[in-house]
C-alpha cells in the first residue's frame, strides 16, 4: 500500500495540481552509495533511473484511480505536452545529476563515471546540483568545494547541458562570498551555452544582480511566500520575466499557507501564485505574463 509521501503519490498529486513538469536531482555520491560517511546502499544509475521510470508509470495508473472519484488534471488550452507526457499521464518526470557540495570530497573516477552515465540517460536534462555550501551543515574545505564546482562546470560545457547550481551563504555572512565566488566562477569559466540555473533563490536583488547579468534562470521556491521574506519577493520582482522559474525544493520550506508540511511538487502551486502577486503589485508583469513565463522560462532552460 503506498504512504502518503510515496514518491508516485506526490507525482499523481503534482499533475492533480496542474504541474506538468518535475525535475528531481539524482547526486552520484549521496544517491549512488559512493559516501565512506554515509550508510546509504549502492545503487547503481541504472537502478535509479529504473526507480524513475517506476514512479512514473505507477503515478499514471493512479490518476486513472482518482479519475475514477472525479480527480482529473487540469486543461491548460494551448499549452502542448512535453515529450515525456501523455494524455494519460500529462506531468514530464527528468532529472539533473551532479555531486552536491556536501560530497565533493568523494568526486574521483568512479563518481564522474556514473555522474556521465546518468547524464547520458534519456530522462536527463542537465548537470546539478552543484555549486558552493558554506552553510552550518557542510563542513567540506572550501577549496575543494570550488574545484568540484570547476570540473563539473566544465563537464556541462562538454556535454552541451545547463547547469543547476545549489549556493548557500554562511550564516550572518553581509558578504554573500559563496554567491559571490560562484559569480566570479561563472564569469570565468562561462556560463554553459545551454544555461544555468540558480536553485532555491533566497537572497535579496542585490545578491540576485550578478547572475541575472550572467544571464542566469533564477529558481524561486516557497521561502518567497513566507512572512519575513520580504528581500526573496523584491529579488523576485527585480528578476527580469525571461529568467524566473519557480520550483518547491521538496521536501523542505513548504510555502504558505501549508508551511510546516512537508513539501510536495504539487504545493508549487501556491509559490508560483504568489509570485505572480508579487510582481503584479509592482507593477513589472502581469499575472498570465508570470505563469506564461514560468512555464516558457522552464521549457527553455531544459530544451524540452
Amino acid at each position: 500500500m503506498l504512504r502518503s509521501h510515496d514518491p508516485a503519490l506526490a507525482v499523481a498529486r503534482a499533475a492533480i495540481a496542474g504541474v506538468r513538469l518535475l525535475v528531481v536531482p539524482i547526486d552520484p555520491v549521496g544517491d549512488c552509495g559512493l559516501d565512506p560517511t554515509d550508510d546509504m546502499p549502492s545503487r547503481t544509475p541504472a537502478e535509479l533511473i529504473a526507480f524513475l521510470d517506476e514512479a512514473h508509470r505507477i503515478a499514471g495508473e493512479l490518476l486513472g484511480e482518482f479519475a475514477e472519484a472525479g480527480l482529473v488534471p487540469p486543461e491548460f488550452s494551448g499549452w502542448e505536452l512535453l515529450g515525456g507526457a501523455t494524455p494519460d499521464m500529462p506531468l514530464d518526470l527528468r532529472f539533473v545529476a551532479g555531486v552536491h557540495p556536501y560530497g565533493a570530497p568523494a568526486f574521483n573516477e568512479a563518481c564522474e563515471a556514473r555522474m556521465r552515465e546518468l547524464l547520458s540517460a534519456e530522462r536527463c536534462v542537465g548537470v546539478g546540483e552543484i555549486g558552493l555550501d558554506y552553510g552550518p551543515y557542510n563542513e567540506v574545505e572550501p577549496d575543494c568545494q570550488l574545484d568540484v564546482f570547476r570540473r563539473q562546470l566544465l563537464m556541462a560545457h562538454e556535454l552541451g547541458l545547463p547547469v543547476e547550481l545549489h549556493i548557500r551563504d554562511a550564516a550572518d555572512d553581509a558578504h554573500a562570498t559563496a554567491h559571490a565566488q560562484a559569480a566570479a566562477l561563472l564569469a570565468e569559466v562561462g556560463v554553459p551555452p545551454a544555461g544555468c540555473d540558480v536553485h532555491c533563490f533566497t537572497s535579496g536583488p542585490e545578491v540576485l544582480s550578478p547572475f541575472v547579468e550572467l544571464g542566469c534562470t533564477v529558481a524561486f521556491g516557497g521561502a518567497a511566500t513566507f512572512n519575513k521574506s520580504d528581500d526573496i519577493r523584491d529579488a523576485a520582482a527585480a528578476c527580469p520575466l525571461a529568467q524566473i522559474v519557480t520550483e518547491t525544493d521538496s521536501p523542505y520550506m513548504a510555502p504558505v499557507p501549508v508551511r510546516g508540511e512537508e513539501c510536495e511538487p504539487a504545493m508549487v502551486a501556491f509559490t508560483a501564485r504568489c509570485l505572480a502577486d508579487v510582481r503584479d503589485e509592482a507593477g513589472v508583469s502581469t499575472p498570465d505574463e508570470t505563469y506564461a513565463s514560468l512555464w516558457n522560462n522552464a521549457r527553455r532552460l531544459f530544451s524540452l
